[in-house]
């Protein structure tokens, strides 16, 4: 059983992974000139709606930017495997690769094994999204078993547009702590 461990409101963790580029990258923090940072965990090379819903994220880039939001994208794949399937998306967005087991722990993911007949080399992270505000903090998140069950990018724009428009902070979503 996973258990949620990020919780909304709090810092988010200090995870570093290797970035296409060759260099790596700190996941919490939002390249100069951004405030905010959205960070998208994929399956990796093996899912076809991964590959889809990278692409859908890349030509809406520009609108996450325009709201002030650095964007990058994860997986558990090899260099090789996420290169192979970065040549069918194109990014315009950092996108690392290697997350391990812990760190995929670390951020209360779900985790599969390749299963007989699946493309994937090791245990994958399913998909994850986690949008961390201007104070590091953890403004949105969505958490999902199975890749079919992710959000629209389209309402990730329109959360952030909200959010971002808000003149007085209000408590975060889902941080209830009565009884």
């Amino acid at each position: 059983m996973s258990l949620l461990l990020l919780q909304p409101g709090q810092k988010f963790p200090l995870l570093e992974v290797n970035e296409l580029s060759g260099s790596r990258m700190m996941l919490s923090e939002p390249s100069e000139g951004y405030d905010w940072k959205m960070i998208v965990v994929y399956r990796g090379k093996h899912c076809p709606l991964c590959t889809k819903y990278l692409q859908e994220l890349n030509q809406l880039l520009p609108e996450f930017n325009a709201l002030g939001v650095d964007v990058c994208a994860v997986s558990s794949d090899s260099l090789a495997r996420a290169q192979s399937q970065m040549a069918s998306v194109f990014p315009n967005f950092e996108v690392g690769y290697d997350l391990s087991v812990q760190q995929m722990k670390s951020l209360g993911l779900f985790i599969s094994e390749p299963r007989l007949g699946m493309d994937a080399e090791r245990p994958f992270a399913e998909p994850g999204l986690f949008v961390i505000n201007e104070n590091a903090e953890l403004q949105m998140l969505d958490i999902s078993n199975v890749p079919f069950a992710r959000p629209p990018l389209s309402s990730m724009l329109m959360g952030i547009r909200y959010y971002r428009n808000m003149k007085n902070k209000l408590p975060f979503n889902g941080s209830y702590k009565g009884e």
